[in-house]
């Protein structure tokens, strides 16, 4: 499905946890009916915790207050971290809580991997960051550089709905029709002069979305493309429409990773160097921190910024949301932004650099490149997906799942979901 591309929103764009996360807590403080987060990852650290305090304050104040963690990235939470919450009013949803075989989960794919925050149906964020201290440059060398919008405007909307819509599925039937009603909100009124569209992609109507926003980009990019992007692995399109604009005159330029926190990923990218800076792409790897954005800028107007690596997990399995902008002032600081790193914490890539063992990878290389090819077709031949979601409460049986988090929770319902 096409985004709807709204006007009259304001956006501002967030770099790294310094600055999001203030800014999240006191929107949080400030709301007046309802919070409602979607995150993969939860960490039980100095920020998971002001997190939790932040909501159990705001359920206490009546706020309707529902987060949703994915259990493959939020598998950890002590029973105490938990019970603060649940006990407070605040709604926990547990998404994909699987049983391990044999103590090994099995079930590692279709993540819940969307980043998104709505609150009080008038306001938004959207973007990269988890909620753990690794956000924030004070973590040290291993801190991740990342990203985040807020956003005012009609557009809310839709992001409200998305996510509303993913709670519904979770819930149970009195529940559903809750959660039906509060898909049925007036737009918020203008904002600014800023035109965004929400962006998800799910297993259902929203299979390729976000590829097609970047494929889209590339095909009309007129003077520059700049993408960071954590995890690079794409399909062949992209990869084909990557060297087509580069081979076009379009200064098309990549940042990708250079201090991996999973090195494995970035050697199946340097795997590509060689083909994409053959067709006149530039190559940086980002060497300060490991890089956790998914961003990128067109020409003078067009950005995206969301939860979305450019790899398979992501453009065909998780759960993903980005925002696509049309605002000269936000590209203008994220290009800015982006080409500062790009000069001074970057390493330029070559062909020399591209070439090194080129030997003994070409194998890897040709496979590779047959893999991205049919890497869809591939995928459909794999049984169908059917996530489950548990609410986890108090004064309630014990499932397993809650075993599965040394007994920390209660549950409350389980219900499948199909996307």
């Amino acid at each position: 499905m096409k985004p709807i591309l709204r006007e009259g929103n304001h956006t501002d764009l967030l770099i790294n946890g310094e600055e999001f996360f203030p800014c999240l807590f006191n929107a949080i403080n400030e709301a007046q009916t309802e919070v409602i987060i979607e995150t993969f990852i939860l960490a039980e650290d100095s920020v998971g915790k002001e997190l939790q305090q932040t909501l159990i304050k705001a359920a206490k104040r009546g706020l309707r207050v529902e987060i949703t963690v994915d259990d493959y990235g939020t598998w950890d939470l002590s029973h105490d971290f938990v019970k603060g919450m649940t006990s407070a009013g605040v709604k926990l949803h547990i998404f994909d809580p699987q049983p391990k075989l044999w103590g090994v989960r099995l079930n590692l794919f279709r993540r819940l991997h969307r980043k998104i925050v709505v609150i009080d149906q008038k306001l938004a964020f959207i973007g990269g960051i988890n909620y753990s201290d690794d956000h924030n440059i004070s973590f040290g060398k291993l801190a991740k550089q990342d990203y985040v919008v807020k956003i005012t405007g009609p557009v809310v909307a839709d992001i409200h709905r998305s996510a509303t819509m993913l709670l519904m599925r979770t819930a149970s039937k009195r529940a559903r029709r809750d959660h039906m009603k509060r898909t049925e909100v007036d737009i918020p009124a203008a904002t600014g002069n800023t035109i965004v569209g929400y962006v998800e992609r799910d297993n259902w109507r929203n299979k390729r979305s976000i590829e097609r926003q970047y494929l889209l980009a590339l095909r009309l990019a007129k003077k520059r493309v700049l993408i960071a992007n954590a995890y690079f692995f794409p399909g062949y399109r992209l990869l084909r429409e990557l060297r087509r604009a580069a081979q076009r005159g379009v200064k098309v330029t990549l940042i990708l990773q250079g201090q991996p926190d999973m090195p494995w990923v970035t050697a199946l990218s340097r795997l590509l160097y060689g083909y994409l800076i053959r067709a006149g792409v530039t190559i940086y790897e980002y060497c300060q921190r490991p890089l956790h954005g998914k961003v990128a800028v067109m020409d003078d107007e067009w950005v995206t910024v969301g939860s979305s690596n450019l790899d398979p997990l992501s453009l065909s399995l998780n759960l993903e949301a980005n925002v696509v902008i049309q605002d000269r002032d936000l590209n203008e600081k994220l290009y800015r932004h982006l080409y500062d790193l790009s000069t001074e914490h970057c390493k330029p890539i070559d062909m020399e650099v591209a070439k090194k063992g080129y030997w003994w990878r070409t194998p890897a290389i040709f496979l590779s490149f047959h893999f991205l090819r049919h890497f869809p077709t591939l995928l459909g031949w794999l049984p169908a997906h059917a996530p489950i979601a548990k609410l986890i409460g108090k004064n309630t049986p014990e499932s397993g799942r809650q075993k599965d988090m040394d007994q920390k929770a209660k549950s409350t319902e389980t219900i499948e979901n199909s996307f």
